[in-house]
């Protein structure tokens, strides 16, 4: 039994954000897998099945993400969790995978860390950086260039079929097949 989490922010403001790739990566994944709805209100989250696995999209805002990962984590007495999220340090298109370390400043993870400590996969799917440190918080939250744009679904697609094939295979198996280092725009 796994629990895969996106990370991202609830709303239309943020739906198409940098910082929203993991709720995207989601919601392919519920597609891909047929997977069906569960009522979530008490995990402050949209939360699906499929096999004997469960996708989560925390509705709690970013900040808060680790709260509504740890009261689904409990309750289906997981051990298994795989979090999907955008990683500033990595150019655009990169596809990545770890476990454990640091959260680089990520809200989303550092709750993540705080609530389940820091013992679950990660799939880190670069976005690259914004020039100046300062545009950071703008940057994540701004949508994808038209350029990225016209790759998005091929990445996403490609992080799809890596956590699918991870929930089968090793972490070393996945990234050994999934990891994306160049990611070239055209």
């Amino acid at each position: 039994m796994m629990l895969i989490v996106g990370l991202g922010n609830p709303g239309p403001n943020y739906e198409h954000t940098r910082h929203n790739i993991g709720f995207m990566v989601i919601d392919e994944l519920v597609k891909r897998q047929n997977a069906q709805k569960l009522s979530s209100s008490s995990f402050n989250g949209e939360l699906f099945k499929f096999s004997n696995n469960f996708l989560l999209k925390p509705l709690t805002f970013m900040n808060l993400s680790g709260n509504a990962i740890a009261a689904v984590k409990k309750f289906y007495k997981i051990d298994d969790v795989v979090v999907i999220h955008d990683d500033l340090d990595l150019p655009f298109g990169t596809l990545r995978f770890k476990k454990g370390g640091g959260h680089g400043g990520h809200n989303g993870l550092k709750s993540t860390d705080e609530n389940i400590s820091k013992e679950y996969i990660r799939v880190r799917m670069g976005i690259g950086k914004p020039e100046h440190k300062g545009e950071v918080a703008s940057y994540v939250l701004s949508d994808f260039n038209k350029g990225e744009q016209e790759h998005l679904m091929e990445w996403i697609s490609a992080a799809s079929k890596a956590v699918e094939y991870l929930l089968n295979n090793s972490l070393e198996d996945v990234s050994t097949k999934y990891t994306i280092k160049n990611f070239q725009l055209k």
